[in-house]
């Protein structure tokens, strides 16, 4: 079987771990295989094989740091041994820096963009010392034979940073339908879930807001928070301040989906950060949509590409606290309009966002280049 070489510098974020395996579980013709510079939490959960470049000890991580600068590729493991027919790289700067992967092997590049890589504006600031990414982002957009978007807000980005508009194709993420809880009532009193970082772009702060609005209103709806991150000493804060708040902590995959057989409805308030730092398509969204539970989000981003308003959803202006308020009241009084909207995100996510289907379209992107 041919191979499908996959590069994420960190071998992999537990975070992600789960939408990046998905991309790949109904690959047929092409075997997925890893490559890295540094092994993380996630490893185990994707479901693949992994290898970092270079050599074991001290002098693999001189190997790897004289790849990551001077993109010269460690001989360790021996790549070729692995019939590779594309690279597929994760992230703009996981695609800069498997360029010299591609180069050495011969081998078609694909990049895939998820976000924060298209949409920071920090990657493509001109600075006194440019970063690899930066250094290489020319010969990246001439050389990589595709980028692939989560969403068509991340295309429109790109097209705005210079990559060329030919070479952009959209693949959005997929979620596993199949198996999923019939739907059940949520928790008594209601609670609606937050899932993600604790960080700006994800819109944490709107929503503690928006809380906050409708205490002093006298709803005594409760919010779950799934994750952290470097807001959460202020998320802790207000949360006890506010009351009716649960904070968990990061979950495991198979922990959030339980968390939403049993919820109200997702929210996920995205903005986008100062630093024009933006999300790309939240998975969460289509995770929420397959267990059956509405989703509150922003029109922010690709957010609005997955929800559709009124139908699987409701959709707020980012930012706005009141608006978001409002909209979580009203799906909290209204459980005829919960159920439909249930009812319809389930459906829409069958038929448009199942694992299997996207992940055969990405292989079908993949051997499009392939000679």
């Amino acid at each position: 079987m041919r191979t499908a070489m996959l590069y994420r510098d960190r071998l992999i974020p537990r975070s992600e771990a789960a939408f990046m395996r998905r991309q790949y579980c109904a690959f047929d013709t092409l075997s997925p295989y890893w490559l890295g510079c540094r092994f993380d939490d996630g490893l185990p959960d994707l479901g693949a094989p992994g290898h970092l470049l270079g050599r074991p000890g001290a002098l693999g991580n001189v190997e790897r740091a004289l790849f990551k600068q001077l993109g010269l590729v460690p001989g360790t493991p021996d790549l070729r041994a692995l019939n590779p027919v594309v690279i597929h790289a994760h992230f703009g700067r996981g695609g800069a820096l498997a360029l010299p992967i591609a180069r050495r092997l011969g081998l078609p590049l694909v990049v895939s963009f998820h976000g924060g890589d298209a949409t920071k504006d920090k990657h493509y600031r001109r600075q006194l010392i440019p970063t690899i990414y930066q250094r290489r982002l020319e010969a990246l957009k001439r050389e990589a034979r595709l980028f692939v978007c989560v969403s068509d807000f991340i295309r429109r980005r790109l097209i705005d940073r210079g990559f060329p508009a030919d070479k952009l194709v959209v693949n959005r993420y997929g979620i596993e339908v199949e198996g999923v809880p019939a739907l059940r009532p949520p928790e008594t009193p209601p609670a609606i879930l937050f899932v993600g970082r604790f960080v700006e772009k994800k819109g944490i702060a709107t929503l503690l807001d928006a809380m906050a609005i409708l205490r002093a209103q006298g709803n005594p709806l409760r919010l779950t928070l799934v994750g952290d991150g470097l807001l959460g000493p202020l998320v802790a804060a207000r949360a006890a301040d506010l009351g009716g708040i649960e904070q968990v902590g990061w979950l495991a995959n198979d922990a959030v989906k339980a968390r939403m057989a049993g919820a109200l409805a997702l929210v996920v308030p995205s903005v986008t950060a100062k630093a024009g730092d933006a999300e790309g398509l939240p998975n969460v969204i289509l995770e929420a949509m397959a267990s059956g539970i509405p989703v509150v989000g922003s029109d922010s981003a690709g957010i609005a590409e997955a929800i559709a308003h009124e139908t699987t959803g409701l959709v707020v202006p980012p930012g706005d606290a009141t608006a978001l308020a409002a909209a979580l009241a009203r799906l909290a009084a209204d459980p005829t309009l919960r159920r439909a909207m249930a009812t319809a995100g389930r459906a829409r996510a069958e038929a448009e966002f199942a694992a299997p289907a996207q992940s055969r379209r990405l292989e079908q992107i993949l051997l499009s280049v392939v000679p």
